[in-house]
């Protein structure tokens, strides 16, 4: 299961969880993908994982 974006192919970012002690651990921060039924083409519908940002901007239109 890929965690990106179908439409501006946003993944997760990487980085270091810092303690009180400025020891560094490794983490990783995901985006937030909804799955969406979305109109690809004027009476073609598909499955799309889809970011929260992508979706609020409207860069894809929900199939009812």
């Amino acid at each position: 299961m890929s965690k990106r974006c179908t439409v501006c192919d946003k993944g997760p970012t990487t980085g270091h969880n810092v303690s009180h002690s400025n020891v560094h651990t490794k983490r990783r921060w995901m985006p937030n993908l909804q799955n969406v039924r979305a109109v690809i083409k004027p009476g073609l519908v598909r499955k799309i994982k889809i970011c929260t940002s992508c979706l609020k901007a409207g860069k894809v239109t929900r199939a009812v």
